[in-house]
């Protein structure tokens, strides 16, 4: 990937996380990430392709987090607790809540790519959770768990969040 290419989504990632989609425009966009207007059409046709690109790139990297924390182990922690664990460390570091809800949130037309994604997104979650052994029921129920753990992180302390979560995926997986 190129540089303009990457600070483009860097630069709209950081923005739209912080502002929301609809609130970012390219202007803003190309200005912090110091390139023509040209380059950003260079690299994306339409400010929506930038968001879906966005978001793809945030997706892989949450799941290399995971994927890297639950490889990497070599204790006996379910694989569970350490998908959690994993989750939470993301969660500390983008304390806004989850970008891809907001995003359907802000394109909720069924016909959108970008609610399209979302939806494959979440469902992309249930199946890499799925990749560690767990059978569908607990994916979704390590699911829903991740995601009210975003959710109260807004309006909660993240470590006490943080500590709820590990009690409830401890009851629900090792007993």
């Amino acid at each position: 990937m190129s540089k303009k290419r990457q600070d483009l989504i860097n630069h709209a990632e950081r923005l739209f996380y912080e502002n929301g989609f609809h609130s970012v425009g390219l202007k803003k966009i190309i200005t912090e990430a110091d390139v023509a207007l040209m380059t950003m059409y260079n690299h994306f046709t339409s400010k929506e392709e930038l968001i879906l690109e966005v978001l793809k790139y945030r997706e892989l990297r949450y799941f290399s987090l995971l994927k890297e924390l639950v490889e990497k182990n070599t204790n006996s922690k379910t694989t569970a607790l350490l998908l959690a664990e994993g989750h939470m460390t993301w969660i500390r570091n983008h304390k806004n809540g989850c970008m891809f809800l907001r995003a359907k949130e802000e394109y909720p037309s069924e016909e959108s790519e970008i609610n399209q994604y979302v939806i494959t997104h979440k469902k992309s979650l249930l199946t890499f959770l799925k990749n560690y052994n767990l059978n569908h029921q607990e994916a979704i129920r390590l699911t829903i768990s991740l995601e009210g753990a975003t959710s109260l992180s807004e309006v909660l302390p993240v470590e006490e969040v943080s500590q709820e979560l590990m009690f409830t995926v401890n009851n629900l997986f090792l007993k």
